[in-house]
């Protein structure tokens, strides 16, 4: 569902009822009559949708985490705040850039519209930015033939399984994060679909190495062997980016979590 493309339709239909009470149908009515309830509250909302819609579009917007693959930076039920104008102020509906801010960075947590079903939004950490070569060999991470540091963390459980995983801080850029990486899970890319620039990929049963092209990012989850990302479905176009994710502002499950993200 393209709740934005929705809002926006609420908006345009709003404020032509707005237009039309205001500038038309207000000027007819006798003095101390009622417009058409239709009108009234078409009207009334008119202002309430202008500003939700301008927020949304370009200050901040909100998100549910969905998944575990950012797992332990971000949990399932996570409700977190995404930054609508750090890397660009861009038109809604469309997600056209008009104005340039800043660019995304190796280590940023980015959401963005997943490149095979651009109705679907998803969120991972930028690992490669345009021209790098990243090679991720034995889960280990390289970029441009340098290794990112790891240390390691002590195990993590997963609260909700009951198990535990090792967890390692890794540096990325000037980010430095925590990672999970199952021991006894395989090297290799066992889920690869078809994509643009398939051929920047090498597969082989020690993992992946790629070449970002211009105007594209690589994006990997920090649950390194539970996520579907750029390893698989190849590379976020620039013009995918929907923002960057900053916040958590609420979890039911947990309120510790509220604050915990930046």
């Amino acid at each position: 569902m393209n709740f934005a493309l929705i809002l926006f339709g609420l908006l345009v239909l709003s404020g032509v009822l707005w237009a039309l009470d205001h500038f038309v149908a207000s000027k007819r009515r006798s003095v101390g009559a009622k417009s058409p309830w239709w009108v009234e509250y078409g009207a009334s909302f008119f202002p309430v949708i202008l500003v939700v819609f301008c927020l949304r579009s370009f200050v901040v917007e909100p998100f549910k985490i969905p998944s575990g693959s950012m797992i332990p930076t971000l949990l399932v039920g996570d409700f977190i705040l995404v930054n609508k104008w750090t890397y660009g102020i861009r038109l809604p509906v469309i997600n056209k850039k008009v104005v340039e801010v800043n660019q995304p960075k190796r280590g940023d947590v980015m959401v963005f519209r997943f490149p095979a079903d651009p109705s679907l939004d998803y969120i991972k950490r930028v690992v490669g930015l345009p021209g790098d070569k990243v090679e991720y060999i034995d889960k280990k991470l390289s970029i441009n033939g340098v290794a990112m540091t790891q240390r390691d963390e002590g195990d993590y459980l997963h609260a909700d399984r009951l198990y535990y995983s090792p967890r390692r801080a890794e540096k990325l850029g000037e980010v430095e994060h925590s990672i999970i990486v199952e021991n006894d899970a395989p090297a290799f890319v066992s889920q690869i679909t078809q994509y643009a620039y398939r051929d920047n990929c090498t597969y082989t049963s020690r993992g992946v190495t790629c070449t970002v092209p211009d105007g594209h990012y690589f994006m990997m989850g920090d649950n390194r062997d539970g996520s579907f990302d750029s390893r698989g479905w190849g590379f976020v176009p620039e013009q995918n980016i929907v923002g960057k994710a900053f916040f958590i502002w609420f979890n039911f499950s947990d309120l510790k979590r509220i604050g915990s993200f930046h």
